[in-house]
């Protein structure tokens, strides 16, 4: 024991001692900074990175609030437009109305109708033995209003037509969208394959678009030659898609949807109202069903109304109040949606 504490040993353990009383003196003195500045390395770190979080969170709250004004500048356009076009749409051109219609005619073949309807009006009202004065109210009838009712007929029935496999095309670009298809391929798609009227329509779209104009551009020549909403909502849908970006097949998909519970209400309106229109109906032509009983058995009773000038004015009158009353009948129990 006392050969390994030589005065070397002791002179060498003492400066240890003294080497190590040092080191902690001065970790003592410093490590409050040393630990500051970690802190601080810690929390510039933590700082830039919650930048960078908010600078992409504010990178993605200008797109889309940039989005947003560019829909709502989409929307605001097309509002200009439709009310633009909403005076052409209820009364649009003859020309038009017959495009409507699904007619191929000019004016003059529509002319040329109405002149064979007037002459086969004034010849039905001679056979039937008619004053030569009524005749010529039957041609003008066949000239000016016929042409008129036929058209409009057609044009009704054909958008009758449209409404019913419209979301049936719909759901054919909802489909091919999902299945990795151009939006122009699932047009021409719904041109060859769909039913009448579709067909034609978005074959005349498919056309549009060989000849040069834009997607949006020819879909919204749509809505021109089919004045419904259905038609409508579907211009406004493709056209903010195509300036705004977003998902096509899901803005579709609602689409459907919305297009389908649009039908679903129209055949409950109907439903509702099919008591209204028999009892309308049954209204409107109960005096003429009396006054052809009555003829039927006294028609020298009933012929007062046609021989005397007091019966043509009775008959005048009457007609007259008649339609007022199938009038308002007939807007009470027309509902639109």
């Amino acid at each position: 024991m006392t050969d390994f504490l030589t005065p070397q040993m002791t002179v060498i353990a003492l400066a240890l001692l003294a080497f190590l009383a040092v080191g902690g003196l001065v970790y003592a003195i410093f490590f409050n900074r040393v630990r500051g500045s970690s802190n601080a390395e810690k929390r510039r770190a933590a700082i830039a990175e919650r930048s960078g979080d908010g600078a992409r969170v504010v990178a993605a709250a200008d797109s889309a609030a940039r989005r947003r004004r560019s829909v709502q500048e989409s929307l605001k356009e097309m509002e200009a437009k439709e009310k633009s076009k909403a005076s052409q749409r209820k009364s649009p051109p003859l020309s038009l109305r017959i495009q409507q219609a699904g007619l191929t005619w000019s004016k003059s073949t529509f002319w040329l109708f109405g002149a064979g309807a007037g002459a086969v009006f004034f010849a039905l009202g001679l056979y039937l033995g008619a004053p030569l004065l009524a005749c010529a109210g039957f041609a003008v009838a066949g000239v000016l209003g016929f042409p008129y009712w036929f058209v409009n007929f057609r044009r009704k029935r054909r958008f009758k037509k449209f409404i019913a496999e419209f979301p049936n095309s719909v759901d054919v670009i909802v489909r091919g969208v999902k299945a990795g298809l151009p939006l122009n391929d699932c047009l021409r798609i719904i041109g060859a394959e769909s039913q009448e009227p579709v067909r034609t329509e978005f074959r005349m779209i498919a056309e549009r678009q060989t000849m040069g104009l834009t997607t949006s551009e020819a879909i919204n020549g749509l809505t021109d030659r089919v004045p419904l909403p259905e038609a409508n909502f579907f211009a406004i849908a493709i056209t903010i898609q195509q300036q705004a970006g977003g998902n096509l097949s899901e803005a579709l998909g609602n689409l459907s949807k919305v297009l389908r519970e649009r039908a679903k209400m129209r055949g409950k309106i109907k439903a509702m109202s099919t008591e209204a229109k028999a009892s309308a109906w049954i209204i409107g032509s109960l005096p003429i069903v009396v006054m052809f009983l009555v003829y039927m058995t006294n028609p020298e009773y009933i012929m007062l109304l046609f021989t005397e000038q007091v019966g043509n004015i009775i008959l005048l009158a009457s007609a007259f109040w008649m339609s007022i009353g199938v009038f308002v009948m007939k807007r009470m129990i027309n509902f639109e949606i």
